[in-house]
């Protein structure tokens, strides 16, 4: 009796202790919610979901994706049924606005939920271009001259020189192609510009000056000795005709069928002579990440002038994940396995301690 009910109490103990450490491994991904109208780059969360899940699953994770949207109680009252140990964020867009980006990491910081990625600050912070700029602009980090439309602008700061109209919110290039340049004759022409811009694409631009030059992306990877700049890649454009912009604007990344797709081509492969330029772009990408706090994993945009002055044009706090994309490229150039990337974005959450 006395054997029996010892074994039982210790049978009981290991049950336990194995249902604790099953609901520990419960991770979330979490993810732009996809619907019919989505566009292909917003589709694009469903591939990132899945490659990180079969990461987490190697990892020794048990994960399961959700779909944010502004149906904030839904979303909470999953979180609160699975009690995830973790969420991985990938939130691009919430129902389709770039803007609300910042939304999902403020919700699990109300819920006290542990997540990968930066906080709620730094992603409204890196996703608000012109906020973004404002904070270089005092730094000694140079980026590109801009104007917003704001009335507290002092017009008397334009330049005659070639524009690029963007989207303030959205990544992923959405709204960009060689239409976005153009070269006004007055402050007046080009704040047209951003207001019939704005209209098209249904939020607020800005105007940044088109710099001339080479194009680079700057990956970011924690490790343990702190962060680590992956193999820098070039974007080329080849075959490109006298006058055409240099952008890498939305055909460039989605649509496959492209001029622009087929000839930007990214290398990581560089002369001699480039080596004190790179070391310069690693130091600066470096200087971005400690500037807005950025964690886990990121990349820096730069545009590079005939002079060899880079110009700093967008800070992505959570750059895409997928196969394709540039960071995976990255990481594959570096000699970095994916799963082990994902396993060092998820050690880097300041309440890592699920393991």
């Amino acid at each position: 009796m006395s054997s029996a009910k010892t074994e039982g109490v210790e049978t009981g103990e290991i049950f336990a202790e194995t249902v604790r450490r099953d609901i520990a491994m419960k991770v979330v991904i979490l993810h732009d919610r996809i619907t019919e109208e989505s566009r292909e780059d917003e589709r694009d969360a469903l591939v990132q979901a899945g490659v990180v899940s079969v990461a987490l699953s190697k990892l020794g994770y048990d994960p399961v994706t959700l779909a944010f949207d502004l149906d904030a109680p839904n979303v909470i009252e999953t979180l609160k049924a699975i009690q995830p140990a973790f969420v991985f964020n990938l939130v691009e867009s919430v129902n389709g606005q770039g803007r609300l980006i910042h939304l999902a990491p403020a919700l699990l910081e109300a819920l006290g939920i542990p997540y990968t990625g930066v906080s709620a600050e730094a992603m409204l912070t890196t996703s608000n271009k012109i906020l973004t700029k404002q904070i270089l602009s005092g730094t000694k980090i140079t980026t590109p001259l801009s104007f917003s439309g704001s009335g507290l602008e002092d017009a008397s700061r334009f330049v005659k020189t070639r524009y690029i109209v963007k989207s303030v919110w959205e990544h992923a290039s959405v709204g960009l192609d060689d239409n976005s340049v153009c070269e006004p004759e007055s402050y007046g022409d080009l704040m047209e510009r951003l207001a019939e811009t704005s209209r098209r694409l249904g939020g607020k631009c800005f105007a940044e000056a088109y710099i001339e030059g080479r194009e680079f992306n700057i990956s970011l990877l924690a490790g343990s000795k702190g962060v680590e700049t992956l193999p820098l890649a070039e974007i080329h454009f080849t075959g490109y005709a006298e006058g055409k912009p240099r952008v890498v604007g939305y055909p460039a990344k989605w649509d496959a069928g492209s001029f622009e797709y087929q000839n930007t081509p990214r290398s990581f492969d560089f002369p001699p002579e480039d080596a004190p330029l790179l070391n310069r772009l690693e130091a600066l990408s470096r200087a971005c990440w400690r500037l807005f706090g950025l964690r886990g994993y990121a990349r820096v945009d730069v545009r590079v002038d005939a002079d060899g002055c880079p110009w700093v044009l967008e800070i992505n706090a959570n750059p895409c994940l997928s196969p394709d994309a540039g960071f995976a490229a990255a990481l594959e150039r570096g000699g970095v396995p994916f799963v082990d990337a994902v396993d060092r974005i998820v050690r880097a959450s300041p309440s890592f301690g699920v393991r």
